[in-house]
């Protein structure tokens, strides 16, 4: 047992009655134990909170006591295991349908259509997050939100992406069974059209709403994002409610500077009205809607447009000649001097991706592209940072002259199928994850996206097969080794993300 001091948590907790322990030092101890273990946050005041959810965590773990509990847990190199079964009692999975009227009118009246109207007769493609999706109730609303209000919903390419640290609820979420207290204050309407009665009582989500969600199991601050590969990027919504609250205030200002890099330039933010505040949200601009304030990212341009004050770039460039379109033909070289070619702005770019400037990172490139001839590396941060703007079309193009310069990087021909799949191309991006294993048969990342296209086809056993190709590749390395191409994804997260797919009695839905 880890000693704390000179006593250990137990002593400590045994010595004194209840009210004392709240404000016990080695308490405090585990608090910052847990705070860099999982990134939760436990101050002085929820000290009581943690050792009730640890209370809870201690059965699973072979203890009566939970500050027993507490000492085996900081003397004890945890697994991916034990953290997930912390999580699920350290977190709050409860919540309930459209909780906060005030937000979903706001979702309902503004938000939503306005991003209807900028796309409908474009390209007709909405993506949404439910960042902290608990037991799935919020995204479920926001599925239903979108079926009620959108008559040509089939006609766009929907993508509502829900997340939690806790794996307990995930699964719950993907089951899409709920009791009554999960509808309390939802028209009885919204019951009837949208679940089925169960033979116990209960009600299950039909499948016109549960097709539209994907449940992935990710840490907001710890896991890396925006990311293609996690399809955590270019997203128009983020709902990330009653979640930073857990989070130290470094931590939370990690989170959501990583969630304004994963929005598109005029996208949302909404948070519960608890975490409102101008302080912890710099980047975005405030907006007041009757009972609730959202955050929409705005870029410098469209700041200076509405009177906002433009935010300070951080890389110093200066604007090159007008950008041009892959097909268009380059400038020559300068007369100056006949064949030489300047060297693009790559460091600067490279620096403003980083910093979540994808506008900017694009522009700096593009600038250059028009006058000088592209290295394969600059087509594939350009191709990147427009993906991440959710300019799919443009990336594509970019992507194709990454692939036209260097033909044997597997690495171009990954990112092609990527962008494809987000475009709702999934026939030619199974092709282009073909080429990727051709060229490298070890290509991780190339088999789990094969099989995750086969499951969303309802191909099991061929998904199996991919999922089974990948899974000794994983073994080879180490779990904390950062996949190629995966922007941060480690081997050991994805072994368990396949694990979990494969497990019995897992559902098509769920990602």
């Amino acid at each position: 047992m880890r000693r704390v001091g000179s006593r250990t948590v137990a002593d400590d907790a045994q010595a004194m009655s209840p009210p004392d322990r709240d404000r016990d030092t080695p308490w405090a101890r585990v608090s910052q134990f847990i705070a860099e273990q999982m990134g939760l946050h436990f101050p002085h005041e929820r000290l009581a909170d943690l050792q009730r959810g640890l209370a809870g965590a201690a059965g699973e773990f072979g203890f009566q006591d939970p500050a027993a509990c507490a000492d085996w847990l900081m003397a004890t190199p945890l697994t991916k295991a034990q953290l997930q079964v912390l999580a699920s009692h350290l977190t709050v999975g409860e919540t309930y349908f459209f909780r906060d009227a005030n937000t979903f009118e706001a979702l309902a009246s503004r938000v939503l259509p306005a991003l209807v109207h900028a796309r409908r007769g474009r390209e007709q493609r909405l993506r949404l997050w439910s960042a902290a999706c608990a037991s799935g109730e919020e995204a479920y609303s926001l599925a239903i939100l979108l079926h009620q209000s959108m008559p040509d919903l089939k006609d766009w390419r929907v993508t509502i992406l829900a997340t939690d640290i806790n794996p307990h609820v995930l699964r719950k979420a993907v089951s899409g069974v709920y009791g009554e207290w999960s509808f309390r204050g939802v028209p009885r309407g919204v019951k009837d059209r949208y679940f089925d009665r169960t033979s116990d009582g209960r009600y299950v989500i039909r499948s016109e709403v549960r097709t539209l969600v994907a449940f992935e199991h990710v840490n907001l601050v710890e896991d890396a994002y925006p990311s293609l590969a996690t399809d955590t990027n270019a997203m128009d919504l983020i709902l990330c409610r009653n979640v930073l609250m857990y989070f130290a205030p470094a931590q939370v200002g990690t989170v959501v500077t990583k969630l304004h890099h994963a929005l598109v330039d005029g996208g949302w933010l909404v948070v519960s009205p608890s975490e409102a505040s101008q302080a912890l949200f710099p980047q975005f601009v405030t907006v007041n809607v009757p009972g609730v304030i959202l955050y929409q990212k705005r870029d410098a341009r469209s700041r200076e447009e509405s009177g906002a004050p433009a935010r300070e770039m951080p890389v110093s460039w200066e604007p090159q000649a007008p950008v041009a379109h892959p097909a268009a033909p380059l400038a020559a070289a300068s007369p100056e001097k006949p064949g030489a070619v300047e060297p693009l702005p790559y460091a600067a770019a490279v620096s403003l991706f980083e910093q979540g400037c994808y506008g900017e990172a694009a522009d700096t490139l593009l600038a250059s592209c028009a006058q000088h001839t592209p290295e394969p590396r600059a087509c594939s941060l350009l191709a990147r940072a427009l993906a991440n703007q959710g300019r799919l079309a443009d990336a594509l193009a970019w992507c194709d002259r990454w692939i036209a310069a260097d033909k044997l990087d597997t690495a171009g021909h990954y990112l092609r199928a990527v962008i494809l799949l987000e475009h709702g191309r999934p026939d030619e991006a199974r092709g282009s994850l073909q080429r990727a294993l051709y060229l490298d048969p070890n290509f991780v990342l190339a088999h789990v996206a094969l099989g995750n296209l086969a499951r969303s086809r309802g191909q099991d056993d061929e998904a199996k097969k991919h999922f089974a190709n990948a899974v000794p590749l994983l073994a080879r390395l180490h779990p904390d080794d950062r996949l190629p191409e995966s922007d941060g994804l480690t081997a050991g997260r994805l072994t368990e993300t396949i694990a979990a797919l494969t497990a019995p009695g897992a559902r098509d839905d769920a990602r």
